[in-house]
């Protein structure tokens, strides 16, 4: 939307019948920015609560950075329709390909860490708890090839057998193409439950499962607090967490995630070159792009890359982590073009940013000139308002209107 923002009241009714929104009388407050000579505008209001839609048990995956399952499905919901394509670049634990699924869109998702798919996929093909109670019956609880315990700090020499024994099956299963759906939801959930803060871990007490210590600060932890790893039992945590994702889940969603599999694209491309995906294809991109050096992916998942047997170091290659805010740029700069590229006439963005230097720089004051330097229009910036959490003091954010703690989403359209 490039035309300058004359009256309040014109606007309203523009992004109310643009979004569905049918409740004019909410909070709603509108500024703007310049930008080109544009008067770009700023909406604040609720765009979703709790009570529009719980999340869904299926997302219960722990991925660092990762934003609602509200936030993507309030876009599809709105801006796209069934066996529409919804895309995510930058897909992390899923959350907008599982959104997608269940709303009955195609879906193609992208990560450049190779662990996304591991922990998306095959949440799009559940099997039942039955199903793998008996497939651990062929699973054994010792590995073929016995090797020292060199994560003894994490884990208790039993449990680690145990996990040798799963890494080993996979494995091999992969690599005698034989791995299937069962295979594949083990191997997600046991990815999830290697490290965390509870009893309900592979590990002893650590950092929160979206993160894995270094050997050096798990030592450090294990001293902190006087403990020794215990022994888990893998098979049953991974069955009870089963249970935990399942719960929520209904037939109806079922066959809808199985149609969407059928049809999903799973990417582990560089944003910024993807191929495989068709011109003018995409109805909907819904992402948040990383925010230059402040989350360390392959960092956080060095363990769960060594139990599906990735290469940390050669991630850490692939993986973009730029330290300022030019080269952060000039990489956006070329994910908006290849955007473009895919994108319908017609088709929108949905770019969820947050603030950087506790609110100095505002993302959408970077992203909206590469954007509209790519061919796009922007509609607005969107800010959610919602409740203030303790989490976000762990990002440095105090209140409401900064960083993490606000999803701040730019919308764009492809005219």
């Amino acid at each position: 939307m490039g035309k300058r923002v004359t009256e309040l009241s014109v606007y309203n009714e523009h992004v109310n019948k643009l979004l569905k929104i049918t409740e004019p009388e909410a909070p709603f407050t509108l500024d703007s920015m310049e930008i080109e000579n544009n008067n770009i505008p700023i909406i604040t209001r609720e765009l979703w609560t709790p009570k529009q839609r719980q999340a869904h048990s299926l997302h219960e995956i722990s991925y660092r950075a990762c934003f609602k399952p509200q936030l993507p499905r309030f876009f599809i919901s709105r801006l796209t329709t069934e066996s529409q394509i919804v895309y995510d670049p930058f897909a992390g634990r899923g959350t907008t390909a599982l959104e997608s699924a269940f709303m009955g869109r195609k879906i193609i998702s992208n990560d450049i860490n190779p662990i996304s798919k591991i922990i998306t996929k095959p949440r799009l093909r559940p099997p039942n708890t039955t199903t793998i109670s008996d497939r651990f019956k062929s699973i054994p609880k010792k590995p073929q090839k016995t090797i020292p315990n060199h994560l003894s700090m994490f884990f208790n020499d039993s449990t680690f057998e145990e996990i040798l024994a799963l890494r080993e099956y996979f494995q091999d299963r992969e690599a005698e193409n034989k791995l299937d759906d069962c295979d594949s939801w083990i191997r997600m959930v046991a990815t999830n439950r290697l490290t965390g803060h509870s009893s309900g871990f592979f590990s002893v007490y650590t950092l929160p499962p979206n993160q894995a210590a270094s050997i050096e600060s798990q030592i450090k932890i294990n001293k902190k607090y006087n403990q020794e790893p215990e022994y888990r039992n893998t098979q049953g945590i991974i069955l009870k967490k089963t249970r935990t994702l399942l719960s929520d889940i209904e037939e109806g969603e079922r066959l809808k995630l199985y149609k969407s599999a059928s049809t999903a694209l799973f990417l582990n491309n560089d944003a910024r070159s993807t191929p495989s995906i068709q011109d003018e294809s995409v109805a909907l991109t819904v992402t948040s792009p990383p925010f230059l050096d402040t989350v360390q992916y392959a960092d956080d998942n060095w363990l769960r890359c060594w139990f599906n047997g990735f290469d940390v170091k050669e991630i850490e290659k692939r993986i973009s982590t730029p330290s300022n805010i030019e080269s952060w740029q000039s990489i956006m700069k070329d994910v908006f073009f290849e955007l473009y590229r895919i994108t319908i006439y017609g088709g929108h963005i949905a770019f969820e940013v947050g603030e950087i230097r506790r609110g100095k720089i505002k993302m959408e004051d970077l992203v909206i000139p590469i954007a509209m330097n790519a061919g796009f229009s922007p509609v607005g910036v969107l800010l959610n308002e919602q409740v203030f959490t303790k989490t976000s003091h762990i990002w440095g954010i105090a209140n409401n209107s900064g960083g993490t703690n606000t999803n701040r989403i730019i919308l764009l359209k492809k005219d």
